[in-house]
C-alpha cells in the first residue's frame, strides 16, 4: 500500500478565464468525514479531501479574451499581460515547493475559441512547467459546482451559476449534478458586443443584449429541464465569480472588497436586483470611484449586471409558476478553483 496516498499534498490551481487568471495554493488533507463542509470526493471518486488554503488566493485581471469574439485569436498585448502573471505564480508556487505534477492549470472560454492558442501553451509550459487543459463548457460546470458544494452548509436542490466572462455556467444539483449547460455569453463578450462604445449603456443597446441573452437563458432552460434538471425544482440560486461577487459587496454596502464577508451571503432577491440594476445603469466613471470593484471589472461588470438581473428574473418566474418563491440569493467565493484544486490525485 502506498503511504502518500494518506498524507497531505500541496497543490495549485490555476484558473485562466476569458477576464483573469487566478491562483489557489492549497493543501489536500485526506479525512475520513465525508460530511465535513469542505470535504469533497475527488475527480475518481475514491476518497474524501479537506482542501486548506496555504496562502491568499491570487486574482489579475489579464483580459486574455479580448477580441476573442471577434477576430478568434489572442491579442498580442493580453497573452504579455498573461505570461507576466504566469511569471508571478510561478514564483509563489515555487516558494511553496509545489511540484509540476501537483499543478492544474485549467483554460476556459476564450482558450476554446481562440485559433492561436498554441501560443500560449508553448510559453506557459515554459514559465510553469505545465501545459494549460483546455476543457469543455460541460468540464468547466462540473468543476465549478465540485468546488461549491465543497464548502456548501445548504441542502436541498441548488442552481449554480459561474458567471464569467465569456461563457456563463448553469448547474442544477443536490451532493451530485442532475444536469449542467455552458452558455456562450458572459461580461466580456456581452460588453464587447453590444456596450463597448457605451459610458452608460443605452436602452437601445440594453435592449439587443437583453434579446441576445434571454434567446441563451430560455435554450439553457430547456436543456436543463431535459436532462433531469429542471428550474422549478430548485430550492437556492448560488452566485460565483468576480461579477456576482462585486454585486453582492455593493448590496452589503461594503467600503472596500472583503472576501470573508462576500462568502457564504444571503441576498434578499430584490436587494440584489437592485444592485445589479445600479450597476448596469452607472457610468464607468461612476462604477471607477466605488471603493469595492476591482479595476479589471469596471469596464465589462455593466454587461454582468445584465446577464444576472435577466437569469434572475427567469428563475424567479420559472419558481413562481411552480408555486414557489426566490427569496435570496447565496453568493460563494468557493468556486472552480476549489474545484480543480479538488481534482488533483
Amino acid at each position: 500500500m502506498n503511504n502518500k496516498v494518506n498524507m497531505p499534498k500541496n497543490v495549485a490551481a490555476i484558473d485562466c478565464g476569458t477576464n483573469s487568471i487566478r491562483l489557489l495554493l492549497g493543501q489536500l488533507v485526506p479525512t475520513n468525514s465525508a460530511s465535513s463542509p469542505e470535504s469533497s470526493i475527488n475527480a475518481h471518486g475514491r476518497k474524501s479531501f479537506q482542501l486548506v488554503d496555504l496562502a491568499e488566493r491570487q486574482t489579475r485581471i489579464n483580459r486574455l479574451g479580448y477580441g476573442v469574439d471577434k477576430t478568434r485569436e489572442f491579442d498580442t498585448e493580453a497573452l504579455a499581460r498573461t505570461f507576466a502573471f504566469e511569471e508571478e505564480y510561478a514564483q509563489l508556487i515555487k516558494q511553496h515547493k509545489i511540484l509540476p505534477e501537483n499543478i492544474r492549470f485549467i483554460a476556459t472560454s476564450a482558450s476554446r475559441d481562440a485559433e492561436n492558442r498554441h501560443v500560449f501553451f508553448t510559453r506557459t509550459q515554459q514559465i510553469l512547467g505545465v501545459t494549460p487543459e483546455v476543457i469543455s463548457g460541460d468540464e468547466e460546470a462540473k468543476l465549478s459546482f465540485t468546488g461549491v458544494v465543497s464548502a456548501l452548509k445548504d441542502g436541498g436542490t441548488h442552481l449554480v451559476v459561474d458567471l464569467g466572462g465569456g461563457s456563463t455556467e448553469l448547474i442544477v444539483g443536490a451532493e451530485d449534478i442532475f444536469a449542467e449547460h455552458s452558455m456562450n455569453i458572459g461580461s466580456v463578450r456581452i460588453t464587447e458586443r453590444y456596450f463597448a462604445d457605451d459610458e452608460t449603456p443605452t436602452s437601445a443597446h440594453i435592449a439587443a443584449a437583453s434579446q441576445d441573452i434571454l434567446a441563451q437563458i430560455d435554450r439553457t432552460f430547456e436543456i436543463l429541464n431535459a436532462q433531469g434538471g429542471s428550474i422549478s425544482a430548485v430550492d437556492n440560486v448560488i452566485g460565483v465569480a468576480g461579477t456576482v461577487t462585486t454585486m453582492t459587496a455593493h448590496a452589503l454596502g461594503l467600503q472596500r472588497y472583503d472576501r470573508a464577508q462576500v462568502s457564504d451571503a444571503r441576498i434578499a432577491l430584490e436587494d440584489m436586483l437592485h444592485s445589479a440594476e445600479v450597476m448596469l445603469h452607472s457610468s464607468k466613471q461612476q462604477i471607477r470611484a466605488m471603493p469595492f470593484v476591482h479595476p479589471g471589472r469596471v469596464d465589462v461588470i455593466q454587461a454582468g449586471a445584465l446577464i444576472w438581473i435577466l437569469l434572475l428574473k427567469r428563475v424567479q418566474e420559472e419558481l413562481y409558476s411552480a408555486g414557489k418563491a426566490l427569496e435570496f440569493t447565496i453568493t460563494s467565493e468557493h468556486d472552480i478553483l476549489d474545484g480543480i484544486a479538488l481534482s488533483i490525485v
